[in-house]
């Protein structure tokens, strides 16, 4: 057994313990309180073994599962950006390169490149693979804001535009999922009065 790569191993998981207190602005399906880093990635990762089936593109699940377990641990160094914080993402990307190059360095150096090039695939989005994880990483805190009665939405004021913005790229990864989400989620809590469409309609 070589225990050097043992013990990079075990620092890196201990590591990623601090995900967990990662707070999220999505709240849990009760709105009682904020879900962390580690909920959404487990949630994202059973979403992606159930619902693979809806792809658009036949896809890796077991790669699919990794990108999503791993592609927000960065977020222990630079914190969650607000998907609707338009300041915060200016600066997203450095901050989150930064943070990928600290904690994959804890690994061995093939673990290392494995994981950062997941990460980095995640980020460029243009794998199916990686269509698909972001689909899961737009509908899993849409799903739990409509459980919860649009109370994110409702505190922040988030309008349709600023959703379809967020989303729009949501559909390449599953067209199904993404209408199932428009008309389950969006619709819904737009006639509930708790997202403010302010769409120009003809």
């Amino acid at each position: 057994m070589d225990r050097e790569r043992l013990e990079r191993q075990f620092d890196f998981i201990k590591e990623i313990d601090k995900e967990k207190f990662i707070q999220r602005q999505t709240k849990l399906s009760d709105g009682i309180r904020r879900e962390n880093d580690a909920e959404h990635a487990w949630h994202m990762a059973i979403m992606t073994v159930l619902l693979s089936e809806y792809a658009n593109e036949k896809i890796d699940v077991l790669r699919t599962v990794t990108m999503l377990l791993i592609h927000d641990i960065v977020e222990i160094d630079a914190g969650d950006t607000y998907a609707y914080d338009e300041e915060g993402q200016k600066t997203q990307h450095e901050r989150e390169s930064r943070a990928a190059d600290r904690i994959y360095s804890l690994l061995p150096e093939d673990q290392k490149k494995k994981l950062r090039d997941i990460w980095e695939e995640f980020e460029e989005g243009e794998t199916a693979e990686a269509k698909f994880a972001h689909t899961m990483d737009n509908i899993q805190p849409a799903m739990l804001n409509a459980a919860n009665g649009g109370v994110a939405w409702k505190e922040r004021g988030i309008s349709m535009s600023q959703i379809m913005k967020r989303n729009a790229h949501t559909a390449e990864g599953s067209q199904k999922l993404w209408d199932y989400s428009y008309e389950n989620f969006f619709q819904k809590n737009i006639d509930a009065g708790n997202i403010r469409d302010d769409r120009k309609r003809d």
